[in-house]
């Protein structure tokens, strides 16, 4: 969701971005940020585009999870599903973050509310603790106005940006590509 995007959104849904976009801006290692629903969905994303030049600009610094906010979105699921199951497992209560440090990154996971995650990509060079702090005022600003309403408003704004979405039939073109008619 970029700045171009918010247009038309309520309130609550631009606070969020700027929260969201706030937390990637003024915390250095984070490369990009994904908010996902209970059920996997992504809700609220940083701009990739935007940050793409800052995360090669090392060179052999990886671009993330294959560079995409869908990706990030399901690594997160994927880790925060994973950890609930090994917290019932164990018996110690529901799991509030993960942290994973790699060779070339770290990945943070933390709970926001009724299930809702916050993932974030960080450089290997990021200061974990740093990062975690953030991430936990963000939950803190944010769990609190994540409601039903909200996630479904984030929720249809990201379907209707989505790139490669068909466009509307065109005259000849039954795939909806103007001009393609042959």
């Amino acid at each position: 969701m970029t700045a171009s995007t918010t247009f038309g959104l309520s309130s609550e849904a631009r606070n969020l971005q700027w929260l969201l976009t706030n937390l990637v801006e003024e915390v250095p290692g984070i490369l990009s940020v994904a908010v996902v629903s209970s059920d996997g969905l992504l809700l609220l994303s940083s701009d990739p585009g935007a940050l793409a030049a800052a995360r090669t600009a090392g060179g052999d610094t990886p671009a993330g999870p294959r560079g995409s906010s869908a990706d990030l979105a399901t690594v997160v699921s994927g880790i925060g599903s994973l950890t609930i199951g090994a917290a019932k497992l164990v018996g110690y209560g529901e799991v509030k973050h993960t942290m994973i440090a790699m060779e070339e990154g770290s990945l943070f996971v933390m709970s926001i509310s009724d299930g809702s995650l916050l993932g974030v990509h960080g450089s290997a060079d990021c200061d974990m603790s740093v990062v975690a702090y953030h991430m936990a005022l963000f939950v803190g600003r944010a769990g609190h106005v994540l409601t039903p309403e909200l996630r479904s408003e984030l929720r249809q704004s990201l379907e209707t940006e989505q790139p490669g979405a068909p466009e509307p039939a065109g005259p000849g073109d039954p795939a909806g590509r103007p001009g393609a008619a042959r």
